[in-house]
């Protein structure tokens, strides 16, 4: 097993790129780019090319007459407009995506032979989509759920798709279990209701008889399942892998993405005001921050375990229901992934690419996870018919970088044109090729682990499967004490939801007892039913007992950078305190925008006028990392009778968001009933702004939350 980690390469060599290396980028992107289209100074035109003269009416008898049957332009036009739409996902529907590259850290041969992990100085293109996996396309983004979290890499070998999540396991350790729970998750049959949540009885029923899903579910009713942003998220590959080096020596790796922003997540009543306030949020603030420059980025890693060592943990790596501790095999980073290109068109590239976990290329390999093996078929399968057939490859999206050339032709929607004659290999009317490439010929073609397997077919779970409750044990043992707080509000939420009493007692009893018992007391006392006394298996002792590497709190970045600040202000406002703060911002690598009464420019205390970024109300404190109120007597006046700015005020306050007061804006405090804390800060000066920071960087209050609790929002 592999703790060495190499050091990334300094910042100015990931920012800076030599000419060649531009060209080999460009080239690869340019490749791409000849599928886009810019109709800027074209003539309107039929799909036959044919110019139109008016696309104002339909051809008619007379001008009040009936429409001809011949008129082309008008039904091609609505023909095409009938049948605009394609399948939605049936899981993950509900997504956006970005352009971005990844470049390696350093020459990782000796670990695979995968060239976009051999060359530091390559870019390889990458689309990035991040979904939800329950609800449909018009659903919100910030319900709890699991995130999607699948990258395409454009590799000069061949497409690799890298299809995980935001959360490290799953709810099922065999992929012949997904239908059921899909059909589970998925909204009630019989009124379609809930749209985007678990917040059920056929979920609820569904995994409280399925012990196998104690971990995932209660990673799902952690802060993890409210992200704060997607920029904000971890990725994981879920499943063990393989990567295999040049001399055939294969490690099984999990693979994993760490944002530079770092990991944290909204407050659960944010989540739901945001649901209604902006069902966009996220894609909107991904969008936003690619925009200004502001890009996105994570680093790349995997945790390395030699193939000797399968077999000595407590558990088994091929369990897709099962993380590996950090504690016991460390992160090593490989490189980064920066995102810094919005999609030109949603439906062609985010709607119509095309994840599937078999793509893979020379030097990486699948592990016998029983999951992994169903969703390689799968994902295929799908594809085949939301994209009408098996030439989705051929989209621009899903097109690779590195040219493809077999005997597969025809289907619909095929726009290669071959021009060879054999569509059949071995040939000799077109000299043979295309021609196999020996495995062990320089940039080989690819051939799978020849792992040695000696076994009866059957049906049958293994043995070193059937823990399934450790590591849920381990997960919430291992968070903090607002953390937990939160996970048993989340279970009491989602449960109370439950219409029939039996699963919520089954789910008490059977699942969390044996997770953890006060976490069992404590829910169950929520629900009104008796606490259970002790589980109905005997707990494991596993290694580690606790993971500081799970708990959010341990992942933040530390910096306030990309960081959002409302400043609330009215006529009469101190213009000063505006502008420095705005300086210290900006040099903090923040952003802040200035919120008044109405969309109405303000005007300073000294007489300049202010043109501002929005409404108090078109711009609800929840899209906001914390609020700053700048002195100015006439303008805290105003505020402090301004029922939208004192909730503006208290509802920040609740989300535990940091404050600063400056100026006359202390008197705020009386108003509002409040007194100063460690994120409630009071003053504009410099040491008042490095506490108002400070806070910022730790994203929340959470000393703050019980007395939160009681003030209205």
């Amino acid at each position: 097993m592999s703790t060495k980690k190499p050091a990334p390469p300094p910042k100015s060599e990931l920012a800076g790129t030599d000419t060649a290396d531009r060209a080999n980028t460009n080239a690869k992107l340019q490749s791409l780019e000849r599928f886009r289209s810019d109709a800027t100074g074209q003539a309107l035109r039929t799909n036959q090319g044919v110019k139109i003269a008016d696309n104002q009416n339909t051809l008619k008898v007379g001008a009040r007459g009936p429409s001809l049957l011949e008129d082309f332009i008008m039904r091609e036009k609505i023909t095409h407009f009938d049948h605009e739409r394609i399948p939605e996902r049936i899981v993950h529907a509900r997504g956006t995506g970005a352009h971005g590259y990844f470049q390696s850290y350093a020459d990782h041969s000796a670990l695979t032979k995968a060239g976009f992990l051999t060359d530091p100085q390559k870019k390889t293109p990458v689309f990035v989509r991040f979904s939800t996996v329950q609800g449909p396309r018009g659903s919100g983004d910030t319900v709890r759920d699991v995130r999607g979290f699948a990258v395409k890499f454009f590799t000069d070998e061949g497409n690799f798709d890298l299809v995980g999540n935001n959360m490290p396991v799953f709810f099922i350790q065999d992929a012949i279990k997904f239908p059921d729970f899909v059909h589970a998750v998925k909204p009630e049959p019989h009124n379609e209701i809930p749209t985007g949540g678990s917040a059920h009885d056929t979920f609820w029923d569904f995994v409280s008889l399925q012990p196998e899903s104690a971990h995932m579910v209660i990673w799902a009713m952690s802060d993890r399942a409210i992200p704060k942003s997607l920029r904000t998220m971890q990725g994981f590959g879920v499943h063990s892998f393989r990567l295999i080096n040049a001399e055939g020596r294969s490690s099984f790796v999990k693979f994993h993405w760490r944002p530079a922003a770092g990991t944290c997540s909204l407050v659960w009543d944010e989540a739901q005001k945001l649901a209604g306030k902006d069902t966009d949020y996220h894609r909107r603030d991904l969008w936003e921050a690619i925009e200004c420059g502001d890009y996105p980025e994570w680093e790349f890693g995997v945790q390395i375990i030699a193939e000797e060592d399968e077999h000595t943990f407590d558990f088994d790596i091929l369990d897709p229901t099962k993380l590996i501790p950090e504690e016991l095999v460390p992160i090593t980073p490989l490189g980064k992934m920066v995102l810094n290109r919005n999609p030109d068109n949603f439906f062609a590239e985010t709607e119509q690419v095309a994840f599937c976990p078999g793509h893979i290329v020379p030097g990486i390999d699948f592990s016998n996870d029983p999951l992994l093996q169903g969703r390689l078929f799968s994902y295929t399968d799908t594809q085949i018919s939301r994209l009408g057939g098996p030439n989705f490859h051929e989209l621009p999206i899903n097109r690779p970088v590195a040219p493809f050339h077999n005997g597969q032709r025809d289907a619909m929607h095929r726009t290669t044109i071959d021009k060879g004659r054999a569509s059949y290999e071995p040939n000799s009317i077109d000299g043979g090729w295309p021609k196999e490439t020996p495995a062990a010929a320089r940039d080989g073609g690819f051939e799978s682990y020849p792992e040695r397997i000696d076994a009866h077919k059957i049906r049958q779970r293994s043995e070193s499967f059937s823990d399934h409750f450790s590591q849920a044990r381990l997960f919430f043992r291992s968070m903090s004490k607002h953390e937990q707080e939160h996970i048993i509000a989340a279970y009491s939420f989602e449960l109370g939801k439950v219409e029939r009493e039996f699963i919520r007692a089954r789910q008490v009893n059977e699942i969390l007892a044996n997770i953890d018992l006060e976490l069992a007391r404590r829910v169950a006392h929520n629900l009104g039913l008796p606490a259970p006394t002790q589980g109905t298996q005997v707990e494991r002792k596993t290694k580690p007992e606790r993971s500081p590497a799970l708990s959010q709190v341990n992942l933040l970045s530390g910096d306030i950078k990309t960081r959002k600040v409302a400043i609330l202000a009215a006529n009469g406002v101190d213009g000063a305190a505006i502008s420095a703060l705005k300086k210290a911002l900006e040099a903090a690598g923040a952003h802040a925008k200035l919120l008044g009464p109405t969309s109405a420019p303000v005007t300073t205390a000294d007489g300049k006028v202010l043109a501002v970024d929005g409404s108090m109300e078109g711009l609800p404190s929840v899209a906001f990392d914390a609020v700053f109120v700048p002195g100015g007597a006439k303008s805290v006046q105003a505020l402090s009778t301004d029922g939208v700015a004192l909730h503006y005020l208290l509802e920040a306050y609740k989300h535990l968001k940091a404050i600063a007061l400056a100026g006359e804006a202390k008197q705020l405090l009386q108003v509002l009933h409040l007194e100063a804390d460690a994120g409630l800060i009071v003053g504009a000066d410099a040491k008042a702004l490095k506490a108002f920071f400070a806070a910022i960087a730790q994203h929340r209050v959470w000393a703050r939350e019980a007395k939160a609790k009681g003030i209205p929002a």
